[in-house]
């Protein structure tokens, strides 16, 4: 069975800070200090991608509209035939 990896993290916090965290973390029932900052962390840093990832997205798809809509591809034999059948069906040649 592998063991993940394990990485060390260290940080400097004033007694005011690591109060208020203690205070939190024992409010949300974590074991520790630690569990509760790095759980904090990761809830953080999801948000922060999500939010990037979906901009990155929207962008994308902003630029691939806007791009289609000032250089329209030329219509596909399927597509003049969906045309052809929909003027037929209204009447008009």
């Amino acid at each position: 069975m592998k063991t993940a990896a394990v990485a060390r993290f260290d940080a400097r916090i004033s007694d005011k800070q690591k109060k208020f965290f203690e205070y939190a973390a024992n409010l949300g029932g974590y074991k520790t200090l630690a569990a509760f900052i790095f759980h904090a962390a990761e809830v953080e840093a999801e948000k922060i991608v999500e939010k990037h990832n979906s901009f990155i997205a929207s962008e994308r798809d902003r630029e691939i509209f806007f791009d289609t809509l000032m250089n329209p591809p030329e219509p596909s034999e399927r597509l003049k035939k969906g045309a052809q059948w929909y003027k037929e069906m209204i009447g008009k040649k």
